[in-house]
């Protein structure tokens, strides 16, 4: 989840119609609100482009969906992203074959495109489609290039299912007043997020003509609200674990205890022949601390290789890569090693401060 969300860049600020959450003033998500808001467009983001001072790249997306095809293949409902130049610090393109556009042939209008893995292979299998000539929306495009693999993204189908176009081609497939459009930067280097969000505010409010006492009709969203919101999201999600799994530590401690208490129990006439022949208290005390720690050892390896297994099947049957760390392990088998100390001290103790005669006698 978090490498997906990193994929943006956390010094990245996106120009939207729409907000990633409540803005400043409102209390909650006033999508009623923000929906009647005009689509950011190619001309705002030139003019923003020759404004800034503090940028240090200005890009600019739009994306719709549509067909592809080629020859008797075809792929539906496929996202195609009309980029302008300097798209590639904001999206990870990462070449599988063929080369990615030239500063030229996104500024030219060329008809060309990238395509995603997945949909170069619903379209071509094992052909090689660099060269070849696609229809895209109904438009001719030549594939000069195909992505690697990327896999599964929590902020979309992922690259995968992409086409890449330049912005002014993709003028002519979509409506980029009408397509999710969004203006993207990154500052210069030793500038600070806040002095370009600060700019850039300004700068779009003159360039829609707002007076100062009007509302802005735009959203400036930051790569940093997403991943805030999965630090909350991960925080809930920790301490619901943490009630739940001290509830289920808690009996088991108890469970252990008792167990001990009846070991002590039924082994008191051992307990005082080991002492009569020179045990030591703390050797007496050692026994049963040891023996308690090692049957929490054994719950909570069992435990763990359960968890091994079942992320394993989790893993086979959905999109998300669960796996056990050597941080859990680590962290399960120090709890169970300390659940094994604090449940079996008491009886431990009860059992090293038996007189030998008294125990010797016990039936």
């Amino acid at each position: 989840m978090r490498s997906s969300f990193e994929s943006l860049g956390d010094d990245s600020i996106f120009i939207e119609k729409m907000p990633w959450g409540p803005e400043a003033g409102d209390e909650e998500y006033a999508w009623w609100k923000y929906r009647k808001r005009p689509q950011v467009t190619y001309d705002e983001a030139k003019a923003l482009k020759q404004r800034m001072t503090t940028a240090d790249v200005v890009s600019f997306f739009g994306g719709a969906s549509r067909n592809v095809e080629y020859r008797n293949s075809s792929a539906e409902n496929i996202s195609v992203i009309a980029s302008a130049e300097g798209f590639e610090n904001f999206i990870t393109v990462d070449i599988g074959a063929g080369r990615n556009f030239t500063s030229t042939e996104l500024n030219s209008g060329k008809r060309l495109c990238l395509l995603g893995f997945d949909v170069a292979q619903s379209l071509f299998g094992l052909e090689n489609p660099i060269g070849k000539n696609i229809k895209v929306g109904g438009f001719r495009a030549t594939v000069i290039g195909v992505l690697e693999k990327e896999g599964q993204s929590m902020i979309g189908g992922g690259a995968d299912e992409w086409v890449i176009v330049p912005v002014t081609f993709g003028q002519m497939i979509m409506n980029l007043d009408e397509s999710n459009t969004q203006i993207t930067m990154k500052p210069k280097q030793f500038v600070s997020l806040k002095a370009m969000e600060d700019e850039a505010m300004m700068h779009m409010r003159s360039i829609r003509k707002l007076r100062p006492s009007e509302e802005k009709n735009f959203a400036l969203n930051k790569s940093s609200m997403l991943s805030n919101g999965l630090d909350q999201v991960f925080g809930v999600l920790t301490l619901v674990g943490l009630i739940i799994g001290g509830f289920s530590i808690l009996v088991g401690g108890f469970s252990i205890a008792n167990i001990m208490f009846v070991s002590v129990k039924e082994r008191t006439s051992i307990i005082g022949i080991q002492m009569a022949l020179g045990a030591k208290r703390g050797f007496i005390l050692f026994q049963f601390l040891f023996e308690s720690v090692f049957l929490c050892l054994i719950g909570g390896g069992i435990g763990l290789f359960v968890i091994f297994l079942g992320g394993l099947a989790a893993s086979a049957m959905t999109d998300f890569d669960l796996s056990l760390t050597l941080e859990n392990v680590a962290i399960g088998l120090g709890s169970s090693v300390a659940i094994g100390l604090i449940s079996g001290f008491i009886p431990a103790y009860t059992a090293s401060r038996m007189v030998p005669v008294d125990a010797i006698r016990s039936n």
